[in-house]
This record gives structure tokens, sequence and C-alpha cells, in this order.
């Protein structure tokens, strides 16, 4: 083994991970964390012009952040099936338009216009922007916009959609960004659960991936992190879909503690206090009450052990153990709006439109200001004495923030769903219909530094970090990879040259399989011809680290599930069957290989409710130009069916059985083209699709369906035309069981190749 000092940043890090300028505003929760601005004014302070400086008409449910003299706004236009996602840099003196990009949403359920819920993140260090969507697009741009790299976390990691749009922003820690969300993975991922992955920042290769809570969630969340140095390690602070708050190594993926607060999930960003409790807050049912909503302070362990990793009254052996780590608790109540932390204070606006103020070290409301009916989202934020508070009904207001008196209030264009944020004498602030700048009243301004986090020190050499820590290979190709010692903490030590790679099962592993590759004396995993996945492992000197990946097809390829051998049992039904394809993204559990009628079919498994509609991906974001078909069918009767079809680079293509009729469609709410069909239930249907670009942005999605055994018909039963075309997007299976009452199947699936 021979090693290389990797580059090593300065110890004078920020909270972020590299140094921040204190006026700067890179990340939503600001440069402390907490919603909290470093700058102080002379002169009548607090109060903002009410002449906006500028307005620019882009629409948000998210928070501006500033960096370097630029704002970034994460937002949409259009309406319907124009409807788009934009990351736009606007100068921040002018408000001008610097640049801009579309993000097109895809098979995404989001429903009426809950887009951009969340903000951009600007990394200081290496000045990229950063954002990632509601349906899964985690993108990477310079401050010049160039996009620097782009993964389809539900193509390539299973993310799953939810009505409500909920998605936060990423965060930076070290050489590390850092994004989260309900995935449905592959092999010991597939699972759904609310997961956290690190990704190398500059490259976008995933460094690791962790699943914290408990399995499955009962929701998604967006809390954004919170990072401090604790037990000699860097760590961050969450809430999750499953109603736990977790802490967890940030630079390694190591889930370290967590406390179960809340049945459902918790989207409100967690606060630390005076280094030894936790502050957070919920608006649903609690864990040991009926009573909805409550806001606690929770104790942090000094340090991290085993019996501190499940703070759960069911793990802990009923009520009494749990509420022991509890410090105090009151009855304030907030679905997803984050608190802020002022020396000893801690301010909320509540989901009934109040705006709270609460003793840190007790829990006691201090003082309450009714401001509004109610409140969504939106969050505080604080500068030199006073509160600014966005409120659902489009007025900002003004508090002082010693009392709650309120000094100010605007009447604003559309709905305040986002947070507000202070810099440079300013506030921002976005609605559902413009982004506006607003100047706070001062004659002078002071900045304070930004606080510097205490980075520990690289120990002894522990581990091997292998980057990427997954892959994807087809037929034919190799891999390289990047290997790095890191001590017992997950802090990168050197460059590791020489490392032994082999194949590896995890001894934990349901499917003890691996992948149809060789490993060259280069290092290079080679891949053979047949589609698989399975794990490595990377030795030397004594030190070890794993890695896994999928060996998928390109067209044509074909599946007819005969070779599958049905050696497991469903316990709840008693039916012999197979696990799905392992490289199949998206399958486990949701699907199965079973016989049915004397053949083996793809089918769609009783999973939990909230899992009842599935999609399972076969390939990658970037496949195109293919035609896609297979056999389907559904049980039922004639009054109850379900839904199964096909995905083609983005769009669904779905036998409705409810419905009757064939739909074609890619977010489930804006572009949706059907025809009326009868579809009897327990009949196979051969469905087939193929979709065009025809330049311009402009394309047709193709589909036609025929009885299985009879002939091809030569026209297409539907032709959808679009004016913005999805260009690529992995070939996929659909199927929707409402309330899991009737199953659905699919066999003979094709892929071709477009002539």
């Amino acid at each position: 083994m021979t090693t290389a000092p990797l580059f090593r940043l300065s110890l004078s890090l920020a909270l972020f991970g590299a140094a921040v300028q204190a006026n700067d505003w890179p990340s939503w929760r600001g440069p402390l964390q907490t919603g909290v601005s470093l700058e102080h004014y002379e002169g009548a302070a607090g109060k903002v012009n009410e002449t906006p400086v500028w307005t620019h008409e882009t629409r948000s449910r998210g928070c501006p952040v500033v960096f370097d003299g630029r704002v970034f706004s994460f937002g949409y236009k259009g309406e319907k099936e124009e409807l788009i996602e934009l990351l736009t840099c606007l100068d921040e003196k002018t408000g001008k338009k610097l640049w801009e990009v579309e993000i097109k949403d895809f098979i995404s359920d989001t429903v009426y216009n809950r887009y951009a819920i969340g903000s951009a993140t600007v990394d200081p260090e290496t000045r990229l922007v950063y954002v990632i969507t509601a349906y899964g697009v985690f993108g990477c741009w310079d401050l010049d916009g160039k996009e620097i790299f782009r993964h389809s976390m539900m193509e390539d990691f299973g993310r799953l959609t939810f009505p409500n749009s909920k998605v936060g922003c990423v965060a930076i820690e070290g050489d590390l960004v850092i994004v989260r969300g309900i995935t449905a993975n592959w092999g010991a991922d597939g699972p759904a659960a609310d997961r956290f992955y690190g990704f190398d920042k500059k490259t976008g290769e995933m460094v690791w991936s962790c699943t914290p809570g408990t399995i499955p969630p009962t929701d998604s969340s967006f809390s954004t992190p919170y990072f401090e140095t604790r037990d000699g390690q860097r760590v961050f602070y969450a809430t999750t879909g499953c109603g736990n708050i977790v802490c967890i190594n940030a630079r390694n993926g190591k889930p370290l503690w967590r406390f179960k607060a809340c049945k459902v999930g918790i989207n409100a960003s967690v606060l630390i206090h005076n280094g030894d409790k936790l502050i957070s807050i919920h608006g649903d049912e609690n864990v040991d009450t009926t009573e909805r909503g409550r806001m606690i302070a929770v104790k942090l362990p000094e340090k991290f052990g085993k019996e501190q990793i499940m703070v759960d009254p069911e793990v802990m052996g009923g009520l009494e153990p749990w509420k022991a780590q509890e410090l105090w608790r009151n009855d304030l109540g907030a679905a997803s709006s984050s608190p802020v932390l002022v020396g000893d204070t801690v301010y909320q606006i509540t989901d009934g439109g109040a705006v709270q103020a609460v003793s840190a070290k007790t829990g006691v409301v201090e003082w309450t200001a009714k401001v509004s009916n109610g409140n969504t989202h939106s969050s505080l934020v604080y500068a030199d004495g006073y509160l600014y508070a966005p409120l659902m009904e489009g007025k900002l207001f003004v508090l002082k923030a010693d009392k709650g008196e309120v000094v100010q209030s605007l009447q604003l264009k559309g709905n305040c769903i986002g947070a507000a944020m202070v810099v440079n004498g300013h506030v921002l602030v976005h609605t559902t219909e413009s982004l506006y700048r607003f100047k706070i009243q001062h004659t002078g301004m002071k900045v304070d530094a930004a606080p510097v986090a205490n980075i520990p020190a690289a120990g002894a050499p522990a581990a091997l970090q292998v980057i990427p820590a997954e892959f994807v290979v087809f037929p034919g190709e190799k891999r390289a990879f990047r290997v790095r010692s890191v001590d017992a903490f997950g802090m990168p030590i050197a460059e590791v040259k020489g490392a032994k790679i082999e194949t590896f099962i995890p001894p934990t592993a349901k499917v003890k399989a691996t992948m149809d590759a060789t490993i060259s004396e280069a290092g290079e995993v080679v891949a053979n011809v047949k589609p698989s996945a399975g794990a490595f492992k990377a030795t030397a000197d004594g030190i070890s680290g794993t890695f896994r990946g999928r060996l998928l097809m390109k067209a044509p390829f074909k599946q007819d599930f005969n070779a599958f051998e049905l050696n497991e049992t469903q316990p709840d039904e008693g039916v012999k069957f197979a696990y799905p394809p392992l490289a199949w993204n998206g399958a486990r559990f949701k699907f199965d290989v079973r016989e049915l009628d004397g053949e083996k079919v793809f089918a769609k498994t009783f999973d939990k409710l909230i899992f009842q509609r599935a999609t399972v991906f076969l390939g990658t974001a970037d496949m195109k130009d293919y035609t896609l078909q297979a056999d389907v069918m559904t049980d039922g009767n004639r009054r109850v069916k379900s839904d199964v079809g096909l995905i083609n680079q983005r769009y669904a293509i779905v036998l409705k059985g409810n419905a009757n009729q064939l739909e074609i469609s890619s977010n489930f709410e804006r572009f949706v083209r059907f025809v009326p069909m009868k579809i009897e239930p327990k009949k196979w249907y051969t469905l087939k699709t193929s979709v065009k670009d025809n330049g311009g942005g402009k394309g047709v999605v193709y589909a036609k369906v025929w009885e299985k055994g009879q002939a091809e018909p030569e026209a297409w039963t539907l032709e959808a035309p679009t004016e913005i075309v999805h260009q690529s997007g992995s070939p996929g299976i659909f199927g929707f069981t409402p309330q899991n009452q009737q199953r659905v199947y699919l066999d003979n699936l094709s892929v071709t190749p477009n002539p």
C-alpha cells in the first residue's frame, strides 16, 4: 500500500465546513444555523422601508440565500403542465437576473402548486450552488450557472414522492454535500425508509448512505441538519419521517443516537442550547399522549454508546426511562415551522399563527403575540433585537423580540410560506408571486465575526472509505475507485493506492448474490454480461471498507422471470416466491416473482398502504430512444381493480383499472392524457410505449394496448404531444393497488432501441 497526503482544509472551518463571510447567508438557516443574523444596526433600526428596493417575479415557498453579491432563488413558473421549477441567480443590489436553470418534474404525485418548498445552498469553499427538488433532482452549479453534476435521486436511488412536496435543502460538511429523503433503493436498502446520503461536493460521487430511524416511515420530512462536534466527531441532528430525532456521524453516516418524539413525521429543524440540550417542535400526535404538538428539550449524551442509540419507549422498557431523557416540554405545536434561538430564548411561529418566546432553560412561554390566524411552513428570522415573520396571508410582520410588540406589518402580493432572511442590512422574503428585497431602516451597520467550528484532527487509520460507495455499470464497462483511509470517526487521513478489491457478501444479506464481474490488476471492477448486483470489499494494511454496485442492461434486453427459483415463502399468504431482480431499483418488498396459472410472473405485493403506489426502475436516468413492452394484468372484479403500467423516459403509461382507461402522465396532477378503454380483470393485455423527441423541446409520447395473443394493431392507441418533452429517463414498471385490495401482474418485459 502507498499513501498520498490529502489536501487538508484549514481548521478555521465555519459551521458549514468552510469559511463563511458574516454578511453572506449561504443556507436558509443562516451563519449560526439558528435563523439569526450577525448584523447590528445604528439609528432607528428594525422597521423596513415600505417600498422594496426591488422585486423579481418568481414564485416560491422557500427562502432565498445570498452569497458574494448574488441572490439564489429556488422557485417555479407556469401553470398546470407547463409548470417548471427554477434555480435563479440575481444581482443582490439590483435584482437583475444573471442566469436561470429550468428543472422539469416527472413521475410525481405532488398536487396543486406545492412546489419549491425548499432552498438552494451555497458552499463558500467551492463557490458551488446546490438544490434538490421534491421529485429528487439533486444538482450542482457554479456561480455562473454551469452545471457541475446532476443526480436523479428517484431513478438512481429509488426516492419516493409525496403530495405535500416536502423537500428542504442540502447541507454542507467538510468535503461532503448531504441530502435526504424517503428512498426504496435495492438490496438491504430496498425497504422504504427516511435516508441520508453523503456525496462528494465537487464530483457528486456517493460517499455514504444511512438509515437512522425506523422502517417503515409514516411520512416524509424536510428538516435541515444541524452540525456540531460531539464526542470527538462531527455529527448532525435532524428529524425524520418516522417521528424520530436522530444524530448521525456527518463524515461516515453512522447512526449514533435517536429519540422517538412523534407518531408521524417531524419537519421542523432542531436547535442545540448550551451544548447539553436539543430543542425540537412538532405538530402531530405525541408518543405518550393523544395530544397533538409539543416543544421539547431533550438531554444530549456527552458520549455515544450502544445503550443510547434507540431512545424509544418500545425499546427502553416503557415510558419512564424514555421520559427521563426529556428536560422539559410545553404544548406549543408547529407542523414545519422551525424555531430560532437567541441566547436563552427560543422564538417560534405556531400553527395557530402566534409568535411565541420560550425560555430555552425551562420551556416556559415568556410572551405571545397573536399576529395571524394560522401558519403553514413559515419560520422566523432574527436581527439585532427584531423578529421578521412572514405569514400565510402574505404579510411580513416586524416584532420587537423583547416583548413581542408588532411595530410594522407589510402586505405583500401572494402568500408567504417560506422564511425570510436578513443580509447586508436588507430583508429578503419570497411569496408565491414575487421575491422582495426591503432595506432595514438604519444609519450604520457592523457585523459580528462568524463562529469557527471545532473540527477534530484525524486519528489513527481505522477503515477504508471507497468512493463512489455505490455505482452502476453496463456489460463490458469497467469502473475505477478512489480509496482513502479514515479514522474511527470518518475523518479522512490519506489516499490509498493498491488496495485489494474483492467481492463480498454481507453476513446479513437476505439475497446472497455477487455482481457478474471481475477485478482487474488495477483494482477496477470489470462488468461481464449478466444483470446482477453485489457488494465489494477494499483491504489494505489490515483495514477495509465496503461498497456496492449494480450491473444493468442497455437495450435490447428481455425478462420473462422463468429462470427464477421460488424458494421463499410469503408469511402472510403461504405463497412461494422469489425476490425481484436484485439490480432493479425500488422493487424490493413491493414486488415479487410468483407463479400464476403455471407461469412465473412479476406481482405487486400488498406492502404498507403508504407504498401502495410503487415504481421500479430498470436502468439509468440518461437512457433514451427505446421502446418498452410487457404483458400486464389486474386482479379484481367489475367494481374494484388496480392500475398497472410501464415507465418510459419519465412518463407513466398505465392501464387504469377502475377508471377503465389508458393513461399517459408525468406529474399525475398536471400532464395527463387518456382514452377510454374497458379493462377486464384477470385478462392479460400487451402494453407498448415509446417517446419521440421532435426537437425544440417538443415531443410525443406513444402508447398502444391490445389483448395478449392477438395481432398487434398498426396504429397507436394514444398519442400525447407535449411542449416540454423529457429527453431521457430510465425504463420502469408502475403498479398501484388502492387500499391493497387487488393485485397486479407483469410478464414478458422487453426494452428495444427505437429504429
